[in-house]
């Protein structure tokens, strides 16, 4: 159901991208409706929606590893973040494999990696914002 979020964000940008001013005048030019959507709203719209994935994966690692940790996700043949941090809750395991704990570290590394990349993208996206 995670899509919903997504398809919210779409239509709203879709709808505010089409009240700019520079749609406006690609209509007064007599420019056809394909062309305005190909040209003017598509370029616009794409650095937005590119940003947007970019900055749900951490939500999905995240969402993954929780899963996995609480014993609801994946399985143990399979191997994720989750798993692996599943199998560190147990005293003896870490015991024998303690660098199972590094599984933690990587999953922050990898999120703050992901969210600062999407934060690059809407930067260089969007020269306009800032």
């Amino acid at each position: 159901v995670g899509w919903t979020n997504l398809g919210r964000r779409v239509r709203s940008k879709l709808i505010s991208i089409r009240e700019e001013d520079f749609i406006l005048s690609a209509r007064l030019a007599g420019c056809s409706d394909t062309r305005i959507i190909v040209h003017h709203m598509l370029p616009a719209f794409m650095s937005y929606i590119i940003v947007d994935l970019t900055i749900s994966f951490p939500y999905i690692i995240l969402a993954e590893t929780a899963l996995s940790f609480l014993g609801l996700g994946l399985r143990e043949p399979i191997v994720s973040w989750g798993v692996l941090l599943y199998s560190a809750q147990n005293i003896q395991t870490l015991a024998q494999i303690p660098w199972l704990l590094i599984t933690g570290l990587f999953i922050v590394v990898a999120v703050l990696a992901f969210n600062f990349m999407g934060d690059g993208l809407r930067d260089a996206a969007d020269p306009l914002a800032k």
